[in-house]
């Protein structure tokens, strides 16, 4: 499940950094940084295989910073996902 949740949060990270930071091929070390810190939370993250989607969890383990910088990425990436990634946006809202 935690690399499932990887891929989408990695997904969403380089949509907002193509867009927002104009990288094509790779990710801006402030993306990349927030990337890390996001994959590094979902390892340590107590619910594992029952974990919900962020918004609705009742642990919340981001510092502020990421937790804001994260809110950004997703408001902008979540629309445009589904055109990028049709299949999983569909599967990650199903769950």
């Amino acid at each position: 499940m935690n690399d499932k949740e990887k891929k989408t949060v990695s997904r969403m990270i380089r949509i907002y950094c193509r867009k927002k930071h104009k990288r094509k091929y790779d990710l801006c070390p402030e993306c990349k940084e927030l990337q890390e810190y996001a994959h590094k939370r979902l390892e340590h993250c107590p619910f594992k295989e029952n974990k919900p989607n962020c918004k609705n969890c009742t642990i919340h383990c981001y510092k502020t910073i990421y937790k804001d910088k994260i809110k950004q990425v997703m408001r902008f990436s979540g629309p445009r996902i589904l055109f990028y990634h049709p299949l999983e946006t569909i599967r990650h809202f199903i769950k």
